[in-house]
């Protein structure tokens, strides 16, 4: 257990990133909700909420990670139970994006909202696996992809801001004259 303290660090700058952008993200929704395309709450399912699922996958792992356990076998399963959550979670976010008609999804978006995610569920899935027989080296795979979650998280909502940005810069102005 000594070695999870050696990580504690870490944990506390990468949980406490990942729950300050959640924040930031309900307000960026909010931004979201104001454009009201034909479509707003199958976007929103699609583009805006899985940020938000990710930035809380990483602070739920950097908790759990944090906590006083007594042995890493409880760590393990509740790592392993997330991590199927997050796979499953992607299939549906994949099932999402196919029903927005507003936007027609490009190649970065399947890479950045299914491909990236899985990959880093998937490493979380193995680290569980193999987090009580060796932990040091897992523990670098957890933070991998901890880190990428994250960066994922980022990117989507920089995308989803700009996307909304020139959105509104083509729009006409319907103010008063």
């Amino acid at each position: 257990m000594i070695l999870l303290a050696g990580w504690s660090n870490f944990y506390v700058i990468v949980g406490s990133s990942a729950g300050a952008l959640t924040g930031l993200t309900f307000v960026m929704i909010s931004l979201v909700v104001r454009q009201q395309p034909e479509d707003a709450r199958l976007a929103i399912n699609a583009f805006s909420t899985p940020i938000v699922v990710h930035f809380s996958a990483v602070l739920l792992v950097a908790a759990l990670l944090s906590a006083p356990w007594p042995a890493l076998a409880p760590v393990a399963l509740l790592l392993g139970l997330g991590s199927v959550g997050g796979l499953g979670y992607v299939v549906l976010v994949m099932r999402r994006v196919h029903m927005v008609t507003s936007y027609e999804p490009e190649w970065d978006d399947w890479l950045w909202y299914a491909v990236l995610p899985a990959i880093a569920y998937v490493a979380l899935l193995v680290s569980a696996i193999l987090l009580p027989s060796h932990p040091a080296p897992v523990l670098f795979v957890t933070a991998t992809a901890m880190v990428l979650l994250l960066g994922i998280g980022i990117r989507d909502a920089w995308d989803i801001v700009t996307y909304l940005a020139i959105a509104q810069m083509s729009q006409p102005d319907s103010g008063p004259e």
